[in-house]
């Protein structure tokens, strides 16, 4: 099976090693018919700390590597 790839912005790089991306996704409200947009935070692993807040970066989904990280940052879209 395939790994999921997410793109979203970096809101935090204080942690050693790590990042913690928004994703946002936008769906159709079923019975509203409206655009809904929600967002979620994936914690992400960041081997060299590279990026930073503000960065727009693609995660893939990986082996769990602690308790919340079990995303590992691809590359940078722009910053």
């Amino acid at each position: 099976m395939p790994k999921r790839i997410l793109q979203g912005v970096v809101v935090s790089d204080k942690q050693d090693k790590t990042v913690v991306v928004k994703v946002e996704r936008r769906f159709t409200h079923p019975l509203l018919k409206k655009t809904v947009r929600k967002t979620k935070n994936y914690h992400a692993h960041d081997e060299s700390n590279v990026f930073k807040a503000g960065d727009e970066v693609s995660i893939q989904e990986a082996r769990p590597i602690s308790k919340l990280k079990s995303w590992v940052v691809i590359d940078n879209i722009k910053s």
